[in-house]
C-alpha cells in the first residue's frame, strides 16, 4: 500500500511539473533554429483630435480566419498599416490553448503542415503575447508581405501547428 502512494506521489508531481511548465510565460527568447526574433508593438492609442500628430486610420492589407491545426485557435488575423507601419494583428476573438515556446510566424504556405514546418517555411514575429484576446505583432519593413499566405501559432519545442489563418488575396 505505501509503495503505491509513493508511485501516485510521483505521478502527481510529474503531471503538476508538466502543467506548470505549459503555463510558464518565457521571459527571455529561446536560442537556436534562426529564428528571428522581433520587438512586439503595443497597440496605439486612439486618435486625438487636435493632437499636434493624430494617429493615422488603420488600413487592412489582407486578413484571415484561424483554423484548427494541432489545435483548436479561433478568431481573425489581419496584417494592417498604420502611421507607415506594418502589424499582425489579433482581433478579440482570438483563442488557442496554451503551450510551450509558442511563436507568432509568417508563412510561405496558405495551409502550412501541422507537424515538421523548415526554416525556410517561414518568419517569425516574436513569442505569443497571449493564449486569447486581441494582440499586435510589428512586421520589420525588411519583411516582403506578399511573400507570405499565412499566420500561425506554432510551437516551437514540438514543431507542431497549433493553428493558422490563410490571408485572402
Amino acid at each position: 500500500m505505501q509503495r503505491k502512494l509513493i508511485i501516485l506521489s510521483f505521478a502527481a508531481l510529474a503531471i503538476a511539473g508538466c502543467a506548470e511548465q505549459a503555463a510558464i510565460k518565457p521571459t527571455e527568447n529561446s536560442a537556436g533554429q534562426g529564428v528571428q526574433n522581433v520587438q512586439v508593438a503595443e497597440t496605439e492609442p486612439a486618435k486625438v483630435p487636435g493632437s499636434p500628430k493624430e494617429a493615422e486610420t488603420p488600413t487592412v492589407v489582407t486578413s484571415g480566419s484561424f483554423v484548427k491545426g494541432e489545435h483548436t485557435t479561433l478568431g481573425n488575423a489581419s496584417i494592417i498599416t498604420e502611421n507607415g507601419k506594418t502589424f499582425l494583428e489579433f482581433d478579440q476573438n482570438f483563442k488557442t490553448d496554451s503551450g510551450p515556446d509558442l511563436l507568432v510566424i509568417l508563412h510561405r504556405q496558405k495551409q502550412p503542415k501541422i507537424y515538421g514546418i523548415t526554416e525556410k517555411e517561414y518568419v517569425s514575429l516574436g513569442r505569443l503575447q497571449k493564449t486569447s484576446g486581441k494582440q499586435r505583432y510589428a512586421i520589420p519593413d525588411n519583411i516582403k508581405i506578399a511573400e507570405f499566405a499565412s499566420t500561425a501559432i506554432w510551437c516551437r519545442a514540438f514543431n507542431a501547428t497549433f493553428g493558422y489563418a490563410a490571408f485572402s488575396k
